[in-house]
């Protein structure tokens, strides 16, 4: 199973798949896919031990069957991209969920979004420290109130209205990242995120999926635990529309990285509107952002998202990203390094 994974390691680029789903003959069978991430930065197979490197690719192989299994049964992308990243937010190894990052007072305050390509529907969430899988919450801001975004105790006063089972804090309690952020307050309290060296595989941890289900609709979702160390409620582009999530009938994207410079330059947004308003293929369109755009203001990150034919795209400017795809042909890719 790994095996298949590991052959096909390959970035998946410009894929051919046909035309628009009004065109498709009656007997022409639906397509779907899925792109996931689980966060860009300094991943350096020099870091990285055989034992965790064959951990991270069997979580990424796990999230993307989870979503593929559900998209293969008609399910939809929403629900397909839900499962995605719990999986993701259920496993220490990424900076979501179980295993987000601690705040300089030592808390948890975790992120998340999810857009929908067919109505723009959208919802997401900010600064939670109770919610055991912020991207559950997010959907239900988007389906179940009239706002998009809700923040800390108001977002969790919301979630014990639709019925969300509260957690004690220390279920996100882990001891990597506890000595992460007693590391950093050790040698530069007022420093957020330590070096590209100290972190490792470690600097931006957030995870996300964008899927293509049988109704031709896109669904993308995000979320993370923000940045080691970081003070005064500060939230980055995971939960914002547009920055860190964007779905619309062209393109759905997910992105990782220096979140204060995917706000400004409105990094998923963009990507889908050079697809869109420019013609440009989704891979041409990321790099543009990613590797030019991004890259002048000091940007560092990545995205992954897929077209409306199920084209597949991941981008990034750093040494590496967790990866993975499973395109409309059913191939499976699974990457964490950059490739030469």
């Amino acid at each position: 199973m790994i095996k298949q994974a590991l052959t096909a390691f390959t970035l998946l680029t410009g894929l051919a798949v046909g035309a628009n789903a009004m065109d498709k003959p009656a007997n022409e069978k639906a397509k779907t896919a899925i792109v996931i991430h689980g966060g860009a930065g300094t991943i350096l197979k020099s870091k990285m031990t055989p034992e965790l490197e064959q951990a991270y690719i069997e979580a990424l192989e796990y999230a993307l069957k989870t979503g593929h299994a559900i998209l293969q049964k008609g399910g939809s992308s929403t629900e397909a991209v839900k499962a995605t990243i719990v999986t993701m937010e259920d496993s220490p190894l990424f900076n979501a969920g179980k295993g987000a990052v601690f705040t300089h007072d030592g808390k948890n305050e975790l992120d998340a979004s999810i857009m929908v390509s067919n109505d723009l529907s959208a919802g997401a969430i900010a600064g939670v420290s109770h919610i055991k899988n912020p991207i559950l919450l997010a959907d239900k801001v988007r389906t179940n109130s009239k706002h998009v975004l809700m923040a800390r105790e108001g977002a969790e006063e919301f979630a014990k209205e639709q019925g969300f089972e509260l957690v004690d804090p220390k279920y996100f309690f882990t001891q990597s990242r506890w000595d992460q952020l007693q590391k950093i307050l050790k040698e530069d309290p007022d420093k957020m995120q330590l070096s590209e060296d100290e972190a490792k595989n470690s600097k931006f941890g957030t995870v996300g999926a964008v899927a293509l289900d049988k109704e031709g609709v896109i669904t993308a979702g995000t979320s993370t635990g923000g940045m080691t160390n970081k003070r005064y409620a500060r939230i980055g582009d995971s939960p914002v529309i547009g920055a860190g999530t964007y779905a619309n009938t062209y393109c759905g994207i997910s992105a990782t990285g220096h979140g204060e410079y995917f706000i400004r330059a409105a990094v998923a947004y963009d990507v889908c509107a050079l697809v869109e308003y420019k013609g440009e293929t989704i891979q041409d369109a990321a790099d543009i952002v990613i590797l030019d755009k991004l890259k002048k203001m000091g940007g560092d990150g990545g995205v992954i998202g897929l077209d409306k034919d199920g084209n597949i795209m991941m981008s990034f400017n750093t040494a590496g990203m967790y990866r993975g795809a499973i395109d409309v042909d059913g191939n499976i890719t699974i990457e964490i390094y950059q490739q030469k």
